[in-house]
Parts: structure tokens; C-alpha cells; sequence
């Protein structure tokens, strides 16, 4: 409904008055569009020949109770309360202070123009005419409600809101500094606001309207899309984060984050196989080539032999395939064709092998398979053969390096004439794997002998390296077998002696892989990313140049030359040096980066020090602070260096050995220690060292009530004849040997 307007021809008619007749206009035009009661009119709006003007008889429930008020009235008040709306709008850009003395002369006009009688005849004339001008009466109302009450306060209490607001504030800075969580920080934060609406009720916006189910129920599908959308870039950016996770939070996130942030490896497509990069993998190359040195010394040579072995090898020997079978890989068919029924490839069914092939999960029998061709006379003895290659075992639970189902290593194989060489050949080639565990990668271990029940399938006698963790846990680093003749027997491999007689050969196998990795990362790294023995580093020293300002051209020249020097000296000492000089990467990040890879030393060299000529040292570990070194002893001086880092590492580690071995503990005592003990707790209680006797089936009991296996019968304790006279710590019987008990990876 539209009021019966004055003639267009009036002059006293405002501009303002104009626009909203207009706005009106349109309005009533929207209103007609959405199905509103409201007939059109041909009469042209004065404004614009375009704009269909509308009017309608009004209905009897609309019409005012005095009609001599009229048309012209309620007219006024529309324009009274468009104009003071627009004062609103203007009143909310000022300034608060502005605002504050703009409140009592508005809210005195407004009490002025807006009588109670009048407000709601216009309420009702605008709910039935428009939408539109019904929100703006609702917001004018508000604001009328706003406005008022600052008017009131009196110059005191404005002073004393003004003071606490104030005091409130540095309150919840403080809370801030203190770490306190949003839930409790809430009721203060509203306390703050409901001091700030007193006083200045236009600073507080409002709150938000709710809106109907309908709404609600969208804003919540809105809401959980993001939810689901945030968890999985949370996950990504887990992935990409940089954080490492402190020890003594949880050892096990330490080792994975180690791993990710370091560029050792990182998961594959492939379930339970990972992907070494290249940083990871220079570490495996500095193992394999001081450790193929030792193994060529022993007298083995490398070969090579084939990935598939058909199935029908591994059931020669009864208790090799018991101890395989559940981890073994098959191929079955040798090609793939499509789908009949379209849905991409599937193994041919006519291709399906007479003898499916098994990935290998060690190459016991192929390698015993062609020793019998090889092996003939006993001038053919001994023979050893090693192989540095893959292998697939597959694994349900992975660990990085640790445990995985496809994994680098190396393995040895050797035939002998008789049981005295193949048992010296075993122990011998443990000691190498001992000597190069402690002088390459700095780290003890326990020599000894394995229990019936933790011995290689088809083994006589396993020998193993036992190493201790940060955590507690031992590690199984390294094993030596004594086959006897049981290969020889199952693939009929025999020699004719100096008599003339046939024999059978007696054998050995033996090997290390990339869990050595593993080890190295959780006996010396920190919080702050990886420590390397330096003879293991693929880096042994970087250095980080410090370039002079842009314009100075002459200490370009002289860094550079001083760089250059200082580089060939340390190359000349046997060092493996790199030089970061990189433009576009910040010096600070340069250190971060080198530190969390765990390069032993970095130097800085920057104009000042070539002036003085000098530069900085700043190890890794083992020094605090930073050494300001001669340029003409940087050599000497960082080999030195060097080879006491190495020194300290294998000092710290022995200490960290000695310090969790315990002696002649209770079974009790043990039990308690170890049944709690998880992977993920920092410093555990360690290794126990104590009477037993060797029984299979107590032997499975303390697996299932405390997690605790025999890692060895340690070769020392046990040769010195230290279990005479003592009763088992389980059984109560005589004592057989002395075991190590522990929890291991």
C-alpha cells in the first residue's frame, strides 16, 4: 500500500523527500513481482518516465483510527525516520569520541519526531506496505535503544568504566602470557566486552540473528566440510612440518620425525616399503664400503644371484620353509591381460606358472643350489661368496629401516671342509660386524649367542650383535650363522676329500642391512635432528661463506681466495667437505639445515675473519660454543676435532651400555620394569643380565607376561664360566647360562 502522495509540482517538496518516494516505488514494484496484493497503476512516477508508480485503495484494517492526521502525517514520519537513519549510517563511521558527543542531541530529536502513537502507526502502515522499510523501523528502534543509555552516565562512572576496562585488559594480556587456554580465558574477554557495551555500546558489534532450521542445518554442512577438509591438510602438513617431536614425549615420533625432516627416507606407494633418499642413502654407502673392505679381507668375493627362486628350492629344507613361509612373496603367473568384463588387468589365466617363483626372502637355497655345481673337490674349499642385493619378508608392523618388508643388506654365504673352519668363519665375521659397528658408526654392542628359540630357520647356531637404544631397547644389528651341514645334505652338496672319499660341506651365512640406520639414528641423535660420527657422514664439514656488502669487490676477491684455501687444506687432510654458498638461502637457515642433518662441523667465514685471519668452528655436538681457528690451522685443528667427536660419541654410548645393564635382578623385579615399558618411553629400564636355564617353553611364559625375549647368551659373561653354581632367575634350577633379557625393535 502506498499513501496518497501530495502533487509533484509542490516546491517545497525536498530532494531527499524525492529519493525516498523513489525507493519507494521500487519497492512496491518488487513487491508486485513476488505475488504482493497490489494492483498496478498507469500512472508514471514524476521521477523518471520508466518508473510505474503504484497505488491501491487502502484496506479498512489499515485505515488510521483520525483521519484528519492523514496521508500527509505518516508521510512525515517515513521521511523523519528515512533521514534519521541516514544519520545512523553516519553516526557509525565517526570516531568513538565523535560518537559520544553526537549521542545526546540525536537522542533528543529522536524523542523529538518519534512520539510513541506515531512510531507505531508507522510500524504497522510499513509491516503491511514493505519488507524493506519494516527492517529499517526495526533497526531505527535499536539504535533509538542504543543511543539512549550513554546519555545518562554520568561523568564518573565513565571515569571509573574507562579504568577498569583498562585494568581488564592488561588482566587478559597477562592470562595470554601465560599460556591459559581460550576456555578459560573466555569469561574474561566477556567481562571486558559487557564493561566496553556500558560504555560505549556502538564499539560491541551485535550478535549475530539466528536463522531457521533450514539455515542452520546448511551452516552446519558448511561446517563440517571444512572440518574434513582441515583434518586432511592437518595430516599433510604433519607430513611437511619441520617439528621434531621430543624424545621424552614419545621416543617412537622422535625416530619417525627424525627420518621425515632429516631426508632419510619416506613411505612408498607400496605397503611396508619405503623410499631411501639420497642422504639416507649415502649413509648406507659409507657402510657398504667400509664393510665390503672387511669382507673381501676375509677372503669372500661378490656375485650376484637372481631375485625369484622357484618354490620347489625352499621345500628342500623342512625347517628353513617353516621359518619363511608366512613371509614369503609369490608370483604366480608370468603375464597380465585385461579384464573381460572392463575393469583394467588381471593375471592371465593361461599364463600361470607350473612352479611359482618365491621373491626372495634370503638366498640360502639358490646360493646352495649352485654350490653344488661349483663345489667339487676339496681344493674347491673354502668358498665364499657375498651378495649385496634386496630382499622381501613380508611385514604387518613396519618401522622405518627397523623393520620393513623390502629392505637392502648384505649377505654371505661360505662352504667349508669341516666344522672347526664353518664355526671359526661365523665367529669371525661377527667380530668384523662388532669392530665396524663400534669404530665406524660409534656405537657398542653385546657379542653372543642366540637361544634354541630365536635362532635363523635351519641354523645350528646363530651368533648375533645386541645394541641399546636411547629408549632401553636393544636392536638387533647384525647376525652370524653356523649352518652345519643341513644345506649341504638338502641340496646334495659334497666334496671329495685329500682320501678320495665323498663328504658333505659344512656352511655359514651372515649379514647386515639397512636397520644398522636405524641403529645409528637412535643411539646418538637429539632433539634438535641427527648426529653423525663423522667417519660415517657422507659431510663431514660444511662451510658457510659470509659474503661481503654488494660494492666491495676487493673482499669478494679476498674471500674467495681465503675460501679456496681453506677448502684444499681440509680436502688434503681426507676431509669430505662441501661449501654452501648459496645466494638465496638465509646464513641462519644454512646452519638449521646442517645441524639437523647432523654434519659434525660447520666453519664460518665471513670478510671479517679473512681480515683477521681467522674462521669459526661450531660442532655438533660435543663442544659448546663456537672456536675462532687460524687459517693456518683449520686442517690440523678440525681433524683433531674430529676424532674426538668420534671418541666421544662411542664413549657416551658405552656409558649409556654399562649404565642399563642390570645385574642379577629378580624375575619380579624385571617383570614390573619391563611388562609397562613401550617403545614410545624415553630412557626405559634397559637390559638385565641374569641366571637361566635354557628352557623353550619359560622361555615363551616371559614373552607373554612381560614382552621380554633372551636377546643372547653374551659371549663374554658366558666363556668366563659365570653362571656356575647359580640358580635360574625364572625356574629356580640350576643355571645353564647367562641371558640377556629385554624389550627389542
Amino acid at each position: 500500500w502506498e499513501p496518497r502522495r501530495a502533487p509533484t509540482t509542490n516546491p517545497r517538496r525536498s530532494r531527499s523527500c524525492h529519493i525516498r518516494q523513489a525507493n519507494h516505488s521500487r519497492s512496491a514494484a518488487r513487491s508486485i513481482r513476488y505475488n504482493h496484493p497490489l494492483p498496478p497503476s498507469s500512472r508514471q512516477s514524476p521521477l523518471h518516465p520508466s518508473h510505474t508508480r503504484v497505488q491501491t485503495k487502502k484496506p479498512p484494517s489499515m485505515t488510521p483510527k483520525s483521519s484528519t492526521r492523514g496521508a500527509r502525517k505518516v508521510w512525515l514520519g517515513l521521511v523523519t525516520l528515512m533521514t534519521t537513519l541516514a544519520m545512523t549510517r553516519a553516526f557509525q563511521l565517526l570516531p568513538a569520541v565523535a560518537r559520544r558527543a553526537v549521542i545526546s542531541t540525536s537522542t533528543r530529536h529522536v524523542a523529538r519526531t518519534s512520539s510513541s502513537i506515531q512510531s507505531s502507526r508507522i510500524s504497522r502502515a510499513v509491516t503491511i506496505g514493505s519488507s524493506p522499510s519494516a527492517s529499517c523501523h526495526s533497526r531505527m528502534t535499536r539504535f533509538m535503544s542504543e543511543t539512549a543509555s550513554p546519555a545518562t552516565l554520568s561523568d564518573e562512572r565513565k571515569a571509573e568504566l574507562e579504568s577498569k576496562i583498562k585494568d581488564k585488559g592488561d588482566d587478559i594480556r597477562k592470562l595470554k602470557e601465560d599460556g591459559v587456554t581460550k576456555d578459560e580465558l573466555g569469561p574474561h574477554i566477556a567481562e571486558l566486552l559487557a564493561l566496553k557495551a556500558e560504555l560505549d555500546p556502538s564499539s560491541v558489534p551485535p550478535p549475530k540473528k539466528k536463522g531457521g532450521e533450514k539455515k542452520k542445518g546448511q551452516q552446519q554442512q558448511k561446517q563440517k566440510q571444512p572440518t574434513q577438509k582441515q583434518s586432511k591438510k592437518q595430516q599433510t602438513d604433519d607430513a611437511e612440518s619441520d617439528y621434531i617431536t621430543p624424545r621424552a614425549e614419545n621416543y617412537s615420533k622422535w625416530y619417525n620425525d627424525i627420518i621425515r625432516v632429516c631426508d632419510l627416507a619416506e613411505t612408498s606407494p607400496v605397503r611396508g616399503c619405503m623410499v631411501i633418499k639420497p642422504w639416507g642413502m649415502s649413509l648406507w654407502d659409507k657402510i657398504r664400503n667400509d664393510l665390503d673392505a672387511r669382507i673381501q679381507e676375509h677372503g669372500a668375493e661378490n656375485a650376484y644371484f637372481p631375485l625369484l627362486i622357484p618354490k620347489s628350492f625352499l621345500s628342500k629344507e623342512a625347517e628353513h620353509v617353516d621359518g619363511f613361509a608366512k613371509e614369503c612373496a609369490v608370483v604366480t603367473h608370468h603375464r597380465l591381460t585385461a579384464d573381460p568384463g572392463g575393469k583394467g588387468l588381471i593375471a592371465d589365466p593361461e599364463a600361470e606358472l607350473e612352479d611359482p617363483l618365491i621373491i626372495r626372502p634370503t638366498s640360502e637355497t639358490m646360493v646352495w643350489h649352485m654350490f653344488k655345481k661349483w663345489i667339487v673337490s676339496h681344493r674347491d674349499l673354502p668358498l665364499k661368496i657375498n651378495q649385496w642385493a634386496n630382499v622381501l619378508r613380508w611385514e604387518m608392523r613396519t618401522r622405518p629401516f627397523l623393520r620393513t618388508s623390502e629392505f637392502l643388506w648384505q649377505e654371505g654365504h661360505t662352504a667349508h671342509a669341516t666344522s672347526e673352519g664353518a664355526l671359526a668363519d661365523s665367529k669371525d665375521m661377527l667380530d668384523q660386524y662388532a669392530d665396524m659397528c663400534e669404530k665406524l658408526l660409534a656405537i657398542p654392542v653385546v657379542k653372543g649367542a642366540k637361544s634354541p628359540s630365536e635362532r635363523f630357520a635351519g641354523a645350528e647356531e646363530t651368533f648375533t650383535i645386541e645394541a641399546l637404544m636411547q629408549n632401553g631397547w636393544a636392536l638387533q644389528s647384525g647376525t652370524s650363522h653356523f649352518l652345519g651341514q643341513s644345506f649341504g645334505k638338502a641340496f646334495d652338496v659334497t666334496f671329495q676329500d685329500a682320501e678320495g672319499k665323498q663328504q658333505d660341506v659344512w656352511g655359514t651365512s651372515w649379514g647386515v642391512s639397512t636397520r644398522l640406520i636405524g641403529a645409528l639414528i637412535m643411539t646418538h641423535s637429539d632433539d634438535a635432528g641427527l648426529v653423525l660420527p663423522p667417519r660415517v657422514a657422507p659431510v663431514q664439514v660444511v662451510v658457510v661463506p659470509i659474503p661481503p656488502k654488494k660494492n666491495d669487490e676487493e673482499g669478494k676477491v679476498a674471500l674467495n681466495n681465503a675460501l679456496d684455501k681453506l677448502v684444499a687444506d681440509l680436502k688434503g687432510a681426507g676431509l669430505k667437505v662441501k661449501v654452501d654458498d648459496r645466494d638465496y638461502v638465509r646464513n641462519g637457515a644454512k646452519y638449521f639445515e646442517w645441524e639437523r642433518k647432523g654434519v659434525p662441523l660447520r666453519i664460518e667465514l665471513g670478510p671479517r675473519d679473512v681480515k683477521s685471519g681467522a674462521c669459526v668452528f661450531k660442532y655438533r655436538v660435543g663442544a659448546e660454543g663456537k672456536e675462532t681457528i687460524s687459517l693456518n690451522e683449520v686442517a690440523t685443528k678440525a681433524t683433531k676435532g674430529l676424532d674426538s667427536l668420534q671418541e666421544y660419541l662411542l664413549d657416551s654410548a658405552k656409558e649409556r651400555l654399562a649404565g642399563s645393564m642390570n645385574m642379577m635382578g629378580t624375575y619380579d623385579q624385571m617383570k614390573e620394569a619391563l611388562e609397562k615399558d613401550e617403545a614410545s618411553e624415553y630412557n626405559g629400564p634397559g637390559l638385565y643380565l641374569v641366571p637361566w636355564k635354557c628352557d623353550a617353553a619359560n622361555e615363551e611364559k616371559i614373552k607373554e607376561e612381560c614382552k621380554a625375549t633372551i636377546r643372547c647368551y653374551p659371549t663374554d659373561v658366558n666363556e668366563g664360566g659365570m653362571w656356575e653354581g647359580k640358580k635360574c632367575f625364572y625356574s629356580g634350577e640350576d643355571a645353564t647360562h647367562m641371558a640377556l633379557f629385554g624389550r627389542a625393535f
